[in-house]
């Protein structure tokens, strides 16, 4: 019997100093999208990101080392072709789409039409399709996306189950709580007229009931033409935009040239994160903080 019991020790102490079951390989596209995954990993593993930093989604080429990324992951996280336009080849190519889910298509998800008409459309310029991608920026969206995102690691990684249930329903009443907070703070903002640089926040701006009157440009990766900046900046000197929001991802040269002696308001409004560190707390830090930047720039009469 001292035997049995010296190998059964011996078994558990092996299997004690034996590593955990590694997560697996879980790359998402944009921040957004990196955080509300992130969220359900905590604890597990940590997703990889594809575009950090400032860069725009709109102009992203990608490098050798994203193929990698792409390559060596069980599972991708993209919002969809409306968005990630410079994926579709290479996932095609690298033979990742049946590794992709696309948030876009997601049961739960409501998707929004791009804008047309007014100031939200060039003449000239065509740089939207029929759908509206971002998608993100309505956290009942982020709710749906988060339900989606727990159920593909529950059956890629079912030994962690477990803590992607867990890590989803804290997530997803989390995202509840964050609607409350921000339906009660972006309320006095209604009926209050503004442009956007580019037409990012139409989920945003549904859910809460803001009033965007239009945006800079149509497809931000564009120059502007002089005709649509004399149509601006009329709609300015006529007092109809109480705000300009700029973005961080695109020099303010533009806006320099739309707000000169007017005496409107500028404001920053950012749909990705570029300033945030990327993990599970981005994805509310980025809605509180355009919450923010829209209640001091349209808070203050002009």
């Amino acid at each position: 019997m001292p035997k049995l019991r010296d190998l059964c020790a011996a078994v558990a102490l092996l299997l004690w100093a034996m590593p955990a079951t590694a997560a697996p390989n879980v790359l998402a596209t944009i921040k957004p999208v990196h955080s509300l995954v992130a969220a359900v990993m905590q604890g597990v593993g940590e997703p990889e990101l594809l575009i950090g930093g400032a860069l725009s989604v709109h102009s992203y080429a990608l490098k050798p080392s994203d193929a990698r990324k792409i390559e060596r992951a069980a599972a991708i996280f993209e919002i969809g072709p409306d968005l990630e336009t410079y994926l579709t080849a290479p996932l095609a190519t690298l033979g990742a789409r049946g590794r992709v889910v696309v948030l876009e298509r997601l049961p739960g998800v409501r998707l929004l039409p791009a804008r047309r008409g007014g100031l939200w459309e060039d003449t000239d310029e065509h740089g939207h399709g029929p759908t509206d991608p971002h998608i993100w920026l309505d956290p009942h969206n982020a709710i749906a996306m988060t339900v989606a995102i727990a159920a593909k690691l529950v059956k890629l990684d079912p030994a962690h189950a477990a803590a992607y249930r867990a890590n989803g329903a804290r997530q997803i009443a989390a995202l509840k709580a964050l609607d409350r907070e921000l339906t009660a703070k972006l309320a006095p903002l209604r009926g209050r007229p503004y442009l956007v640089f580019h037409d990012a926040y139409h989920y945003f701006e549904a859910r809460y009931g803001l009033t965007a009157a239009g945006a800079v440009t149509v497809a931000p990766d564009r120059p502007v033409g002089p005709r649509r900046i004399g149509t601006l900046r009329a709609a300015i000197l006529q007092g109809h935009i109480a705000c300009i929001f700029r973005e961080p991802q695109f020099p303010p040269k533009l806006i320099g040239t739309l707000d000169e002696g007017t005496g409107v308001r500028v404001g920053v409004l950012d749909p990705l994160g570029a300033d945030l560190k990327p993990g599970p707390a981005l994805y509310p830090e980025l809605l509180r903080a355009l919450a923010q930047s829209l209640t001091e720039c349209l808070g203050k009469k002009r």
